[in-house]
């Protein structure tokens, strides 16, 4: 080869300097000039699209195929049932009522580092939509549906859409969601006053936050005043006059009740697609426990078993943790809320672990308790066959028909957790029992939240097609009037309970609890006997 040629594929393939490459794009998009995952909008951010296809913020059935079937928009949930949530939701409300619902905003870890999205949960359950900076207003009117719905979201951007993703867009708002009219959520705020000017007969449901905190915009430097819609959203900054003050100032003038407290009540009663979701939910999750009892061996981390768990939920289509696990060997689980797991598991110890994965929108709630070794010591095996007894006697009782609250439900907890602790030989004193071996509440309601609709109260009745979870436990610090082969024992068994009539359902039932099915599954006695 000549000398040449040679020259001519060493200059090829030679980077080229920034001088050469910074023609090519506006200045102020420079790499020099933009921070990590960040790019200007509007004039500056004009770029062509890449693809003529079609794109979307979120799956559909025509996009992933393999995640949902034809009509549904979110996992087992159909458009039309979605449609059916807004219309027993207006059903509820006065005449000329107007429902606001804001969705969520892109959150921070540092600077411009986000986490990754979750949509605010009212705002996914009555519209499926899944994209940042969105909200939905709903107003109740004579019209053959019953309400307009006006769907409030980003427009089209290739640019941003290069960087961030697809998104829906106002056309697909309307055409795939079913809104009535959809309109840039730049635009929110205004559409707001409009409205509320216009409209003056019925009383305007929405949730003020108490404050706001400062964020980022993804695309936009940080701006001193907040737009009506961050305020919702919590995400607002500024102190000074601006467009959510002006709103503030209208909506003082009506009458306005909580949008959280009607939607909830629609949420706590769970539909047959809900119920589909939250099983597949829990079905994840319970042979992700199973699965690290057979993993776990002494000298591990705690988070090596929770690394562990989460693989096997991703593995199985898990979208994400529901909440941050639990993951305590021996007396760490004395806190109840440990979620450091830094501590290596030591022979003779039992494990405490509290997780769960979320699937097509709904989290799960499991918690086992196993011992590293293999098999339960004699004292650990009394003990928690105590707490499992509990456990099932409550379990019983979560049916419409018995008639019970929350609050009677725990009640029943702690009488027969009591019965338990005297057969164990625990002398209790006053204020042993609730502050100290068993401190914590023994149910709440599960779905879209892992603590799903807070306005539900612990002196309401459970309802059939609710899901509740039950989870009493036994927590013995070493005090020296308590039973010493106890001391540094803890216990906890939580499952997830679908409530019927007569009878319940528990989705979690796949996750092994019986001491010689936990002890089997430590020991690798069942390996293969549910593995595909």
């Amino acid at each position: 080869m000549s000398c040449q040629p040679l020259r001519q594929l060493v200059r090829q393939a030679r980077p080229r300097s920034a001088a050469a490459v910074a023609p090519s794009l506006p200045r102020s998009q420079s790499s020099a000039a933009c921070a990590p995952l960040a790019h200007p909008s509007g004039a500056q951010g004009r770029f062509a699209p890449t693809s003529e296809t079609k794109s979307y913020g979120q799956p559909l059935p025509s996009t992933h195929p393999h995640l949902l079937q034809p009509g549904e928009l979110t996992p087992f949930v159909s458009a039309d049932e979605y449609h059916q949530r807004r219309k027993r939701l207006v059903d509820s409300l006065e005449d000329g009522a107007i429902v606001v619902i804001a969705g969520g905003q892109i959150q921070y870890m540092t600077q411009n580092i986000f986490y990754r999205f979750r949509q605010r949960s009212n705002m996914w359950y009555l519209t499926g939509f899944e994209e940042p900076d969105s909200a939905v207003v709903i107003e109740k009117n004579s019209s053959s549906r019953g309400y307009k719905m006006t769907l409030f979201c980003k427009s089209k951007d290739p640019y941003d859409e290069l960087w961030n993703g697809a998104r829906t867009g106002l056309e697909g708002a309307r055409t795939i969601f079913g809104a009535d009219e959809s309109c840039d959520s730049a635009h929110f705020g205004w559409r707001i006053k409009n409205l509320l000017s216009s409209n003056t007969s019925g009383p305007v449901y929405i949730d003020l936050p108490s404050h706001s905190v400062s964020t980022f915009s993804r695309t936009r430097a940080r701006s001193p005043s907040r737009t009506f819609l961050q305020y919702l959203s919590s995400a607002g900054s500024g102190k000074q006059v601006d467009e959510s003050d002006e709103i503030m100032a209208a909506l003082q003038k009506r009458e306005v009740k909580s949008a959280a407290t009607k939607v909830e009540r629609l949420r706590l009663i769970k539909s047959e697609a809900e119920v589909k979701a939250m099983r597949r939910a829990a079905d994840i999750s319970a042979d992700a426990h199973s699965k690290v009892m057979r993993f776990a061996q002494p000298g591990q981390l705690e988070s090596q078993l929770v690394a562990n768990f989460e693989y096997t939920t991703s593995m199985q289509g898990g979208s994400r943790p529901a909440y941050v696990p639990v993951c305590a060997s021996g007396s760490q689980a004395l806190t109840i809320h440990y979620v450091e797991n830094n501590r290596p598991i030591k022979a003779g110890e039992m494990v405490l672990l509290d997780a769960g994965c979320e699937w097509g929108g709904y989290a799960s709630d499991i918690t086992r308790t196993f011992p590293v070794s293999g098999s339960f010591t004699t004292p650990q095996k009394h003990l928690y066959e105590a707490v499992l007894r509990v456990e099932k006697a409550c379990i019983e009782r979560c049916t419409a028909s018995a008639d019970l609250t929350l609050e009677e439900l725990h009640r029943l907890s702690v009488d027969l957790t009591r019965v338990e602790l005297v057969d164990l030989g625990f002398h209790l004193r006053g204020g042993d029992l609730e502050r100290i071996l068993y401190p914590h509440f023994l149910s709440h309601p599960l779905g879209i939240d892992l603590h799903d609709t807070r306005t539900f109260g612990r002196d309401e009745k459970i309802q059939a097609g609710m899901v509740i979870t039950i989870e009493p436990g036994l927590y013995v610090p070493p005090l020296p009037h308590f039973p010493k082969g106890f001391h540094n024992q803890v216990v906890r068994i939580e499952d997830e309970v679908l409530v019927r009539e007569d009878d319940c359902v528990v989705l979690s039932v796949d996750a092994p609890k019986e001491v010689v099915d936990v002890e089997a599954r430590c020991q690798g006695l069942l390996d293969g006997a549910r593995d595909p």
